[in-house]
This record gives structure tokens, C-alpha cells and sequence, in this order.
């Protein structure tokens, strides 16, 4: 049985650490916000110029003038800051974000990403996805672990490129792999999703992988 959208944000929420300064991509990624652990306070950065984004907010106290830059309603906290997308992107570039949540249309098993377009298709700009995988210290993807046409675990992305040996964890609804970006270790699936096979994987996954499970 595959995790659920909120199953997949709550294991990647386990990625967070006190003191760390987040970014939270568009889709599944936002919804982690609703899982950071008991304990651990993290600073959430969104590139639309605010740190220290708070949960969604529940139906009826929504306010139109805080968004996420996925245009989705947000909540602040006492410790909010407001600031310009020039300073957003700053930081981002600057290297003060530790971690980096986002999605994905592709995976290399060499940490390659693919997350901005398909070609043919109508895009409406590549957004700050090629900053964040460039500037920050670590990135996590969450995404469905198969397309339509096939795996999204490939052994090289053949859609263009966000990131070259970015990625270091990805998160789908079937395991959890980590991902050596510099090439000694390779790819290793580490978890698997609750009654979830190794041979459902391995028929899923196009990506070569070693077997390296800690929830068996």
C-alpha cells in the first residue's frame, strides 16, 4: 500500500533539523509545514520575500495577502519577516538555506533533477527551482514514484535539466532512497512504504540502486 500525499510530506518532514532555514517547493512539498516534528524549530523561507511561514490556515481565517510563492494561502508567526524577492534570492544564492523541498517530473540516480518543463507544453517560467538546487546546502524531492509513461527513477533524465548532482534524498509513495551527488555510493533505497514490496520497486524503479533498508 503506497503512502498517501500527507504520509510522503510527514517522512520528509523527519529531514528537519533545529535551527535550519527551509524552503518548501510547490505540490506535496508545502504540506510539510503541517508535520515538522515536535521539538525541532526550523525557519521557513518562501521565495516571494517571507521567512518564517507558519501552517496553512484553517477555512474561514484565510488571508488573501499572504501567499507562499506557490499563490497558496499561508499563516505568519510573531518571528515573521518580510522582505524583497531581490533579498529572497539573496539568501537563496547566498548559501543561508540548509535544506530545499521540492518536486519533480524526473530523477537521475546520479542526483540529477528534472522539475521545470516539458517540452512541447506551455510554461509559464522556470521559477527559483534552479537557484535553490544551486545554492542550497541540502535537497530533498518528494514526488510519485512512476508517471503515466513510466518510472520518474531514471538512469539519466531525458527532460532538460534543473540541476546536475543535486539531489541527495528522494521521498515517493513507494521508498525513500538517499543519493550520493558525488558519485562514490550511488543510489540506496533505504526505506520502503508500508506494505510496499522490494520487487514492487525494483519493477518501478529504472534507476540502479543498491539495498541498504533500516525499516525491515
Amino acid at each position: 500500500m503506497a503512502w498517501t500525499r500527507e504520509q510522503m510530506a510527514a517522512r520528509a518532514a523527519k529531514e528537519l533539523r533545529d535551527g535550519y532555514y527551509v524552503n518548501l517547493g510547490i505540490g506535496i512539498p508545502t504540506l510539510v509545514s503541517n508535520y515538522i516534528p515536535s521539538g525541532v524549530d526550523v525557519q521557513l523561507q518562501s521565495e516571494n520575500g517571507m521567512l518564517g511561514m507558519g501552517p496553512f490556515p484553517f477555512e474561514g481565517e484565510e488571508d488573501p495577502d499572504l501567499i507562499n510563492a506557490g499563490k497558496q494561502t499561508v499563516t505568519q508567526l510573531p518571528s515573521t519577516s518580510y522582505f524583497s524577492s531581490a533579498d529572497s534570492f539573496g539568501m537563496v544564492r547566498g548559501g543561508h538555506i540548509d535544506l530545499s523541498i521540492l518536486g519533480a517530473m524526473q530523477v537521475a540516480q546520479n542526483g540529477d533533477l528534472a522539475n521545470w518543463m516539458i517540452p512541447g507544453k506551455m510554461v509559464k517560467g522556470m521559477g527559483g527551482a534552479m537557484d535553490l538546487v544551486a545554492g542550497v546546502k541540502r535537497v530533498v524531492v518528494v514526488m510519485e514514484h512512476s508517471a503515466k509513461d513510466g518510472p520518474k527513477l531514471l538512469k539519466s533524465c531525458n527532460l532538460p535539466l534543473t540541476g546536475e548532482r543535486v539531489v541527495d534524498m528522494v521521498v515517493t509513495d513507494l521508498a525513500v532512497f538517499t543519493i550520493d551527488k558525488h558519485g562514490h555510493d550511488g543510489m540506496a533505497l533505504i526505506e520502503l512504504a508500508d506494505g510496499v514490496t522490494l520487487d514492487e520497486v525494483k519493477a518501478k524503479t529504472e534507476a540502479e540502486f543498491r539495498v541498504a533498508l533500516t525499516n525491515t
